[in-house]
């Protein structure tokens, strides 16, 4: 059920019963599980454009998140699935992966999402694209008036059921990272020498992130979405990291203020997509809701500077103001836009012209999707050789 009242109907997927969410749809081929557990999708339908889902089963190595926060469900090893629902269209009848452990659905149906399957997803997306993302709800069950036992539903509960969907709150204004962040702090250890420290400002991070910086030699203590800036102070990292997450950037105002502290205290910073948005607003930049969003992992930027093209990995609906290349001054000194979708001309990135503190919309750490993008963690890293050398930090 859409919030303009466009009705689909098919086959319960999942668990049973109600779930509301904003209608988003994503164009990646493969890595569901690591769509379905990336905490960026709190709060969102997912409609996947790929015709055929679950073929590769579900795994206990594969999750993009702990579970660990805003919830008190149990992930076990799987990871926690973030996802309010799942539409698709045709679930496969068999498991083929040596991987995996169970089914797509069985995982569903254990974490308690509720889906849909055999549902015309080319017409959903369709509908998203030119109208824009929009609240939604799936109905099932005793959830779905005359549904339970196989009836037609009434033009009377259709209209309920409308209402219940468009008395959701809408994505803008959605204050979400809180609900996704870790509970506690903890650490996660690099898996050669060690060489420097990064605390990991968890806004929704997923678990390839830490382990991207360990294999670089990089421990990386994550703080609570709440944490101060004295809490970094106490760790003395060589460097800050904003992870991904959900909602609207423009309500992050604590985290703002904590990136504008670390910018001060001239400490090497890097963001990605949630993180991004952040750091482009403690800069100055303002945000907006785009129309339906990037959500895949085929998505073309450019980086201004080279003109080279990256192929991305992405998941957001809110973007930064800016165009190609355009600098501007900072509170922190001269910045500019650093990269810029090749589709639509979004801004992918920012850069401080010091090199003090770079972002980008996009997910480098992309475990289900390309891996052009790798080569940003290497920048960071020189970014903290670079202070070892000049004797900025020990």
């Amino acid at each position: 059920m859409l919030e303009n009242g466009q009705v689909f109907t098919g086959r319960a997927y999942g668990a049973v019963g109600e779930t509301l969410g904003e209608a988003v749809f994503c164009t990646a081929m493969t890595g569901y599980q690591e769509t379905l557990t990336d905490p960026s999708y709190h709060r969102q339908i997912v409609v996947a454009t790929a015709p055929q889902i679950g073929n590769t089963g579900w795994n206990t190595e594969d999750g993009e998140s702990t579970g660990s926060a805003g919830s008190d469900a149990d992930s076990g090893d799987s990871g926690k699935i973030w996802v309010a629902g799942y539409a698709v269209r045709n679930p496969t009848r068999r498991v083929s992966s040596w991987r995996a452990t169970t089914s797509l659905e069985d995982e569903l149906v254990r974490q308690g999402i509720v889906g849909i399957s055999g549902i015309d997803t080319r017409t959903v997306v369709r509908i998203l694209r030119d109208h824009g993302s929009m609240r939604a709800g799936v109905f099932s069950g005793a959830a779905l008036p005359g549904g339970e036992t196989g009836g037609r539903v009434s033009d009377a509960a259709v209209d309920e059921l409308v209402g219940r969907v468009r008395d959701q709150p809408s994505m803008s204004g959605a204050d979400l990272a809180g609900e996704v962040t870790t509970a506690e702090g903890y650490v996660v250890e690099p898996t050669t020498e060690h060489r420097y420290t990064v605390a990991a400002v968890d806004l929704g991070i997923k678990t390839n992130t830490p382990r991207m910086f360990a294999e670089r030699g990089v421990r990386v203590h994550v703080l609570p979405a709440s944490a101060g800036f004295d809490a970094i102070r106490d760790i003395a990292p060589d460097g800050v990291f904003l992870s991904n997450g959900p909602g609207d950037p423009a309500t992050a105002d604590a985290v703002v203020g904590l990136t504008r502290e670390v910018l001060g205290a001239d400490i090497p910073l890097f963001g990605i997509c949630f993180g991004n948005q952040i750091f482009g607003r403690a800069l100055g930049r303002s945000t907006y809701k785009m129309k339906f969003g990037h959500r895949g992992i085929n998505i073309p930027v450019i980086d201004h500077a080279t003109g080279a093209v990256s192929i991305t990995a992405q998941n957001h609906g809110f973007a930064l103001e800016g165009e190609a290349g355009e600098e501007f001054d900072t509170d922190f000194g001269r910045a500019r836009v650093s990269h810029v979708c090749a589709n639509d001309g979004t801004v992918e990135g920012v850069e401080l012209l010091s090199g003090r503190g770079f972002s980008v919309q996009y997910h480098p750490e992309a475990a289900a999707g390309p891996h052009d993008a790798a080569y940003l963690f290497d920048k960071f890293v020189t970014v903290l050789d670079g202070d070892r050398a000049h004797g900025t930090r020990a």
